[in-house]
């Protein structure tokens, strides 16, 4: 899988929210070979909406709009279930790198896609903290 990336909730995010004023992101996501991500990104992407709604920072039809945009992302990933496999390395992960759960569960989705697919896979975050655990 040469360019593969595997995303979390905080590029996909950044790159439909805030679409337009991230190129650099947007453009990766775009040219990659193939994409992966958690089911957890799904679970957590919609309920990043509903908030935003909640506290006013997007109007509904801006929801919508980032709706159709994260289903047209989603057709185009491969989602990975967050299985034992991934919670026991998640469970690993946690306490070597100081991260929260779900932010393990992304790092341990990753690190187990890494591994079957292969090195040419890349994490595609822009959460400071998972960098960090990264590069433990």
């Amino acid at each position: 899988m040469a360019g593969g990336l595997c995303v979390d909730t905080s590029a996909v995010l950044r790159a439909t929210l805030e679409a337009g004023t991230t190129p650099d992101l947007e453009a990766q996501i775009a040219s990659a070979d193939a994409l992966i991500t958690s089911r957890l990104t799904l679970v957590e992407c919609s309920r990043a909406l509903i908030r935003a709604v909640e506290l006013e920072r997007i109007s509904e039809i801006q929801r919508a709009d980032v709706l159709r945009q994260l289903d047209e992302l989603w057709s185009h990933c491969h989602i990975w279930e967050i299985t034992r496999s991934i919670c026991d390395h998640a469970a690993v992960v946690a306490p070597r790198t100081g991260l929260r759960t779900l932010d393990a569960i992304h790092l341990a989705t990753f690190l187990e896609a890494r591994r079957r697919l292969g090195a040419e896979l890349h994490l595609l975050t822009t959460d400071a903290r998972m960098r960090a655990a990264l590069a433990h």
